[in-house]
């Protein structure tokens, strides 16, 4: 629920004050708006969410909130967290002893765990956080040499945890090296955090038969071919990146770990399904989703916190939830849009307007040339700048004609 303070913020369609950008970046000079939409008709877990969305392309928030309509008249969204840890990883490039090193952490690492909660992490720990393990890897190297990875695994709480988890990676590095007698060479947050995951699911009932085999189809496409999975994942991408934004949320760390988790077992893939049994439709969606509630820019941004306050999320476990069904949401949406063969046109629909503007229409001439540029999608099914400023031109040329006759 927004506050009225908020409502008078959204209406007067003010940035904050530079002050404010030139704490989050260097250099600052202004701000760069985006759109800020809101999608409607999502209830996920039996609870209604109205999706804030931060956006530019044409046709996201229209699609997402068709979808999740049609959704709830033939079925339901679940979702549940899998797992809930970020990976913090400690570097030793050129390992001297690595049977060393794997009985020192195996003898100390519950001291090590305590150390980093007692020194550095005991605010997440009183939230019920805290370290909670640590996993050491072996990598070959191409020079022959080994290298060694201890991953150091934090449940962040409601924060994003970049800047704690690395804080407990840097700090353990000194009673590691005292204990192993190796040298860390870096510290930091891994975005491929694949113990963090968050699942979404929607089941569909009495579809129709052929539309469903043929979101079935699309879906296998997109599991075995990198080609289609790479554009097929942009469009699950097309829900999530305007929440995370609205939300101010890190939305390059979110899709970088999504891309690599798509391609953890070697190939591009789409990091969901859809399988059709002959009586269910049913779609599943799991990604690493890592997000905060608290701190940093969710904090400080005026529409990070009312984007939150629209949500009303209780924990980051929620909003990455709610994140993963409006990215499910908006792929069943781009599918069933395709495999009807209405991607296209429904998409130019919503773009109309943006082509009037780009013809140089004022607010008078827009809703004459949306007509005809209609009548013209409906006869070519193909529209373009050259239709708009051509029909434009005939508008304004019509009217002059019109002004000479009743002057004369």
């Amino acid at each position: 629920m927004l506050t009225q303070q908020q409502i008078n913020y959204l209406n007067s369609n003010t940035n904050p004050e530079i002050s404010l950008a030139e704490n989050f970046i260097e250099n600052a000079i202004g701000y760069y708006g985006m759109p800020l939409g809101v999608a409607a008709h999502f209830l996920i877990d039996e609870k209604y969410y109205p999706i804030p969305m931060a956006v530019e392309e044409t046709s996201i928030i229209a699609a997402a909130s068709k979808t999740a309509k049609w959704i709830q008249q033939h079925g339901y969204i679940e979702t549940k967290t899998l797992s809930n840890s970020l990976i913090g990883q400690i570097q030793i490039a050129k390992v001297k002893d690595f049977s060393k090193l794997e009985k020192v952490i195996a003898k100390d690492k519950a001291l090590l765990i305590n150390l980093a909660n007692e020194q550095v992490a005991q605010g997440l720990v009183n939230r019920g956080g805290g370290v909670i393990d640590l996993e050491l890897r072996k990598l070959d190297r191409p020079d022959g040499l080994t290298m060694a990875v201890i991953h150091v695994l934090v449940d962040v709480c409601d924060a994003m945890g970049a800047n704690i988890v690395d804080q407990i990676c840097e700090y353990l590095k000194t009673p590691i090296e005292a204990r192993t007698g190796e040298t860390i060479t870096m510290c930091i947050l891994s975005n491929l955090s694949d113990t963090k995951l968050t699942q979404a699911k929607v089941v569909l009932e009495n579809i129709d038969t052929e539309l469903a085999e043929k979101i079935h189809e699309a879906s296998i496409f997109a599991e075995i071919d990198p080609y289609r999975a790479t554009t097929h994942n942009k469009g699950i991408l097309n829900g999530i990146d305007p929440v995370l934004v609205a939300t101010g949320n890190d939305w390059r760390a979110v899709e970088a770990g999504i891309h690599a988790y798509s391609a953890r077992d070697g190939q591009y893939r789409a990091i969901n399904t859809w399988r059709y049994d002959g009586q269910r439709l049913v779609g599943k969606l799991t990604a690493p989703i890592c997000v905060g509630i608290v701190g940093g820019v969710t904090l400080l941004h005026p529409i990070a916190k009312i984007s939150l306050s629209m949500l009303n999320v209780s924990s980051a476990a929620e909003l990455a939830r709610v994140i993963a069904a409006v990215g499910l949401v908006q792929n069943l949406g781009a599918i069933r849009a395709l495999t009807t063969f209405k991607f296209m046109t429904g998409h130019m629909k919503l773009h109309l307007t943006n082509l009037c503007l780009s013809a140089g229409a004022n607010k008078h001439e827009i809703p004459l040339l949306q007509k005809r540029l209609q009548e013209i999608l409906t006869n070519e099914k193909r529209i373009s700048l050259t239709h708009a400023n051509r029909e434009l031109n005939q508008i304004r040329a019509t009217q002059t004609a019109e002004i000479v006759k009743l002057k004369g």
